[in-house]
């Protein structure tokens, strides 16, 4: 076996442990499931996914050595996604009375868009590639196979635990939504409510160090 079967269970458990915890990206989806459905909160999983599926293979590639670096490039990434996360907040607060009753996607929030910007949100977020540098290779032992190979195992169950968690949350938050968004005046809210969360997480990423 490529990697410890040990490692990888200790692995297991503490990522488990580390998902149920709330962060940017579950957050994220469930704004997405709240404003936009089940649909919705699913495909932004999958954006999450893939943006995070990225960071693996650059990880594992050994692009760590060249970003880390160079720490200006995470604080043009993080200044980036800070400022669009900003500007959908201000978008979804300013528009919350325009979106009507039978807007498809429940105000606006198509499946793509909810896709690409799961992607975006994930890769302008560098604490996860700071994440997978720094804990991954605890778990990783070099006698037991390619370290290339036993990080990119890692990062799969990682990426696996992580859909299963914020895909739950993106879906449970789509079915409450869509019950909510029936009556006009919760749905504002809802966009409100989202829009002031997605600003939030804007200026939390933009400030962090």
């Amino acid at each position: 076996m490529p990697i410890d079967p040990h490692l990888l269970a200790v692995f297991t458990a503490t990522t488990v442990v580390a998902l149920v915890t709330p962060g940017p990206d579950m957050l994220f989806v469930l704004g997405c499931g709240l404003r936009g459905g089940a649909r919705a909160g699913l495909l932004a999983t999958l954006g999450v996914i893939t943006g995070d599926a990225i960071y693996v293979a650059a990880a594992a590639a050994g692009l760590a050595v060249l970003l880390t670096t160079f720490p200006v490039v995470f604080t043009v990434l993080r200044l980036a996604g800070a400022a669009y996360l900003i500007y959908l907040g201000v978008q979804m607060v300013r528009n919350r009375k325009k979106a009507q009753a039978g807007e498809p996607g429940g105000g606006g929030m198509t499946g793509r868009r909810a896709y690409l910007n799961g992607v975006v949100s994930a890769m302008a977020n560098p604490q996860t590639f700071t994440f997978m540098v720094a804990f991954l290779p605890h778990f990783i032992d070099p006698a037991a196979g390619p370290v290339w190979l036993q990080f990119a195992i890692l990062g799969a169950v990682l990426i696996i635990l992580e859909f299963l968690a914020d895909a739950t949350v993106g879906v449970l938050a789509g079915r409450i939504g869509g019950w909510l968004r029936a009556r006009q005046a919760v749905r504002r809210r809802i966009d409100a409510a989202t829009g002031t969360l997605f600003i939030g997480l804007g200026i939390t990423l933009a400030a962090e160090r």
